[in-house]
């Protein structure tokens, strides 16, 4: 009688046509312990991550930080009885490529990050067309706004509807900008398709699958903030929902995560970001001003999310944080967004935002 792991290779080198990112079956010999197999595999330089597979099995995404497991290291751990052909987890998100292009901008991969900005809520025509023009000028790619809020309170602003959608595109035209803004429901997907260049699915959607499949089949790319309680398989389950509903490729986002504490908005898990750029090899932005909820913190935690391995920072702006309708205490100013891309272009000689 054997026993099965499940053990998820990414980057080890393993036989010539073998991709990163395979799901490898370990049987194991009668009576072995999977505990003693996992600590010797770590031993080989593999995380191993357990959770309980079919019929019992115990399934180990494992991960190869030094560089030199291959086969035969594996079979001779004692407990390892064979180890059958690779079967992906997650078949489309593993074969995604490193970045996505938008034209002219890569956003992933080995491109310079790239930088993502605007209010939380697009509150009129004037004043968005007065931030895409700022925020052009500082070098800003991607015009984020909501036109549709998703709120705790049912009683808070909930965003102008499709009339802010109209508005963001043309502020966007009119500044050779790109818009990414949230797609709250099914009802409202093909308005926001209509305009975005970037679907985002925000952090209380990422389990709406109805709502990704539906992102997915209108044929772009979609933005997957991370759920707040959501663990980062479910994060990249919501991705497969989105790829397998026909979207082209998706960008993940972290904005933080619901903690303990309440010194800052949520917990920014820049883990998460290095685990699925440098693991996963997947495109990942970074939210921090949700992930902390203050301004005054926005400019490190920038910092270190691009030395994590973020390809991009989604950064809410406000030309008055302290009159916006929503999420004010979080919003920087033009002043402080055009200082934060001034020391973030010294200290990337790639220059991290765009010039002109």
């Amino acid at each position: 009688m054997y026993s099965c792991l499940f053990l998820r290779i990414l980057g080890a080198p393993w036989e010539a046509d073998t991709r990163p990112n395979d799901v490898m079956i370990v049987t194991l010999t009668e009576g072995a312990d999977p505990g003693l197999v996992r600590d010797a595999l770590a031993g080989l330089g593999l995380w191993a991550s357990p959770f309980e597979g079919r019929r019992g099995s115990v399934q180990l995404f494992v991960h190869s930080h030094s560089g030199d497991v291959n086969r035969e290291r594996i079979l001779s751990v004692a407990g390892v009885a064979d180890i059958s052909e690779p079967a992906s987890r997650h078949p489309r998100v593993d074969v995604q490529a490193a970045s996505v292009r938008f034209g002219e901008i890569e956003l992933g991969g080995e491109a310079a990050p790239v930088l993502m900005a605007g209010p939380c809520s697009v509150e009129s025509e004037e004043r968005i067309h007065e931030v895409a023009e700022r925020l052009a000028a500082i070098g800003v790619r991607f015009l984020r706004g909501g036109a549709y809020k998703p709120r705790t309170s049912p009683y808070d602003f909930q965003g102008v509807g499709t009339d802010a959608l109209r508005w963001l595109r043309e502020a966007a035209d009119a500044n050779d900008m790109l818009v990414v803004t949230e797609a709250l429901s099914e009802a409202s997907i093909d308005s926001v398709a209509e305009v975005a260049d970037l679907i985002q699915i925000g952090s209380r959607n990422m389990h709406n699958g109805a709502l990704l499949d539906a992102a997915g089949r209108t044929g772009r790319p979609v933005l997957v903030k991370r759920g707040m309680a959501a663990t980062v398989e479910e994060w990249l389950s919501a991705g497969e929902y989105c790829l397998a509903g026909g979207a082209p490729a998706v960008v993940f986002c972290e904005r933080g995560i619901r903690s303990f504490d309440d010194r800052t908005r949520n917990l920014l898990d820049l883990g998460s970001v290095a685990l699925l750029r440098h693991v996963h090899q997947l495109p990942v932005i970074v939210d921090p001003s949700h992930g902390l909820g203050r301004r005054d913190l926005i400019p490190h935690l920038s910092r270190a999310a691009i030395a994590a391995g973020a390809s991009g920072l989604l950064i809410e702006v406000h030309p008055e944080p302290e009159r916006a309708l929503s999420d004010g205490p979080q919003a920087v100013t033009f002043e402080e967004i055009d200082s934060l891309a001034r020391d973030l272009r010294a200290e990337a000689p790639s220059a991290i935002f765009a010039t002109g």
